[in-house]
């Protein structure tokens, strides 16, 4: 029965949703670090950088999910995975890169967005493949 379930996508989903946890309180303690009280958003530019690298990955976070799961589940899920886990490489790239400086942000970002396109081009396959299976009882590979 446990066979079945989509383990790795569960796996990378847990992953992910803790690294931007990690990020939140990343956020707190650079908050701590500057003196800035909530709901203050902004202040010197590293708490900024900080602030908007984490709004930036909570403002993808859906859009990650969904593809990340409608792959894992029409097309592959260990393929579904493993560009799950390159997104999460490249958000946490993108995250310290920007606490830097906002230029560095630049290969994470581009790391993020090529898994975000792998997994939203592979769940469209999938979905296609399917629709023309269950619905035209057609199959393209």
């Amino acid at each position: 029965m446990t066979s079945d379930l989509p383990v790795l996508l569960a796996a990378v989903s847990i992953l992910s949703a803790l690294h931007l946890a990690l990020q939140a309180k990343r956020v707190g303690w650079s908050r701590m670090k500057h003196k800035i009280m909530p709901p203050t958003v902004t202040g010197p530019p590293e708490f900024e950088r900080t602030f908007r690298a984490h709004q930036n990955s909570v403002e993808m976070y859906s859009v990650f999910l969904v593809v990340l799961w409608i792959s894992g589940i029409f097309c592959s899920e260990v393929l579904a995975s493993l560009g799950g886990l390159l997104y999460v490489v490249g958000r946490e790239m993108y995250f310290t890169g920007y606490i830097r400086e906002s230029k560095k942000r630049l290969p994470g970002f581009y790391l993020a967005l090529c898994a975000l396109l792998f997994l939203t081009v592979t769940a469209t396959i999938g979905i296609i493949q399917a629709f023309l299976n269950k619905y035209l009882n057609t199959r393209l590979l």
